[in-house]
Protein backbone atom coordinates (compact mmCIF):
# COMPACT_ATOMS: atom_id res chain seq x y z
CA UNK A 1 0.00 0.00 0.00
CA UNK A 2 1.91 2.90 -1.07
CA UNK A 3 -0.43 5.35 0.36
CA UNK A 4 -4.08 5.44 2.62
CA UNK A 5 -6.80 6.23 0.32
CA UNK A 6 -9.13 6.97 2.57
CA UNK A 7 -6.82 9.57 4.14
CA UNK A 8 -6.43 11.13 0.71
CA UNK A 9 -9.80 11.68 0.08
CA UNK A 10 -10.14 13.81 3.28
CA UNK A 11 -7.46 15.38 2.71
CA UNK A 12 -8.38 15.85 -0.93
CA UNK A 13 -12.05 17.25 1.03
CA UNK A 14 -9.96 20.20 2.91
CA UNK A 15 -7.95 21.18 -0.58
CA UNK A 16 -10.20 21.04 -3.66
CA UNK A 17 -12.18 24.52 -2.75
CA UNK A 18 -8.64 25.95 -2.75
CA UNK A 19 -7.30 28.41 -5.84
CA UNK A 20 -4.32 26.49 -7.50
CA UNK A 21 -5.23 23.01 -6.41
CA UNK A 22 -3.38 20.11 -8.12
CA UNK A 23 -1.93 16.71 -6.57
CA UNK A 24 0.64 14.18 -7.90
CA UNK A 25 2.33 10.81 -7.17
CA UNK A 26 5.40 11.51 -5.74
CA UNK A 27 7.81 9.75 -2.71
CA UNK A 28 5.79 6.66 -3.45
CA UNK A 29 2.80 8.82 -2.16
CA UNK A 30 0.98 11.24 -3.16
CA UNK A 31 1.67 15.07 -2.75
CA UNK A 32 -0.94 17.88 -2.64
CA UNK A 33 0.10 21.34 -4.10
CA UNK A 34 -1.10 24.97 -4.03
CA UNK A 35 -0.09 26.69 -7.04
CA UNK A 36 2.97 23.90 -7.53
CA UNK A 37 4.28 24.06 -4.49
CA UNK A 38 3.57 21.25 -2.18
CA UNK A 39 1.21 21.68 0.85
CA UNK A 40 1.20 18.13 2.29
CA UNK A 41 1.58 14.33 1.08
CA UNK A 42 0.77 10.50 2.00
CA UNK A 43 3.49 8.16 2.67
CA UNK A 44 1.30 4.96 3.59
CA UNK A 45 -1.03 6.18 6.34
CA UNK A 46 1.59 9.04 7.55
CA UNK A 47 0.80 12.97 6.60
CA UNK A 48 3.85 14.32 5.43
CA UNK A 49 3.54 17.98 5.79
CA UNK A 50 5.35 20.73 4.49
CA UNK A 51 5.64 24.15 7.62
CA UNK A 52 8.97 25.47 6.42
CA UNK A 53 12.30 25.93 7.87
CA UNK A 54 10.72 28.47 10.63
CA UNK A 55 8.03 26.23 11.90
CA UNK A 56 10.13 23.22 11.44
CA UNK A 57 11.70 22.66 15.15
CA UNK A 58 8.20 23.97 16.50
CA UNK A 59 6.24 21.23 14.67
CA UNK A 60 8.82 18.72 15.45
CA UNK A 61 7.91 19.41 19.06
CA UNK A 62 4.16 17.98 18.26
CA UNK A 63 3.17 14.52 19.20
CA UNK A 64 3.25 12.13 16.74
CA UNK A 65 5.46 13.94 14.93
CA UNK A 66 8.66 12.86 13.43
CA UNK A 67 11.44 14.04 10.70
CA UNK A 68 10.52 13.06 6.87
CA UNK A 69 13.64 11.29 6.44
CA UNK A 70 13.11 9.60 2.64
CA UNK A 71 16.53 9.84 1.31
CA UNK A 72 18.63 9.38 4.41
CA UNK A 73 19.00 12.56 4.70
CA UNK A 74 16.43 14.99 6.60
CA UNK A 75 14.57 16.80 4.79
CA UNK A 76 14.36 20.45 6.84
CA UNK A 77 11.02 22.18 6.23
CA UNK A 78 8.71 19.17 6.12
CA UNK A 79 7.62 16.56 9.01
CA UNK A 80 5.52 13.62 9.18
CA UNK A 81 3.06 12.95 11.31
CA UNK A 82 1.79 9.57 12.28
CA UNK A 83 -1.69 7.83 12.08
CA UNK A 84 -2.61 8.27 15.54
CA UNK A 85 -2.04 12.13 15.31
CA UNK A 86 -4.27 12.38 12.37
CA UNK A 87 -7.62 10.02 13.32
CA UNK A 88 -9.94 12.77 14.37
CA UNK A 89 -10.82 15.62 11.53
CA UNK A 90 -9.81 18.46 14.15
CA UNK A 91 -5.65 17.97 13.72
CA UNK A 92 -5.77 16.55 10.61
CA UNK A 93 -7.46 19.92 9.20
CA UNK A 94 -5.01 21.65 11.80
CA UNK A 95 -1.86 19.94 9.88
CA UNK A 96 -3.04 20.25 6.52
CA UNK A 97 -3.90 23.81 7.20
CA UNK A 98 -0.02 24.36 8.02
CA UNK A 99 1.16 22.86 4.57
CA UNK A 100 -1.36 25.07 3.33
CA UNK A 101 -0.30 28.54 5.06
CA UNK A 102 3.23 27.34 4.08
CA UNK A 103 2.50 26.70 0.57
CA UNK A 104 0.77 30.08 -0.08
CA UNK A 105 3.24 32.27 1.17
CA UNK A 106 5.50 30.96 -1.53
CA UNK A 107 4.99 33.00 -5.14
CA UNK A 108 3.18 30.86 -7.30
CA UNK A 109 5.16 28.56 -9.74
CA UNK A 110 4.85 29.34 -13.53
CA UNK A 111 3.47 26.43 -15.52
CA UNK A 112 5.61 24.51 -17.85
CA UNK A 113 4.99 24.91 -21.35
Amino acid sequence: MPYDEQLAERVRALLIPLEGYDERKMFGGICFLLHGHMACGILHDRLIVRVGPERYDEALQQPHTTLFDFTGRPMTGIVQVAAEGINDDAPLQRWVLRGVDYAQSLPPKKAKA
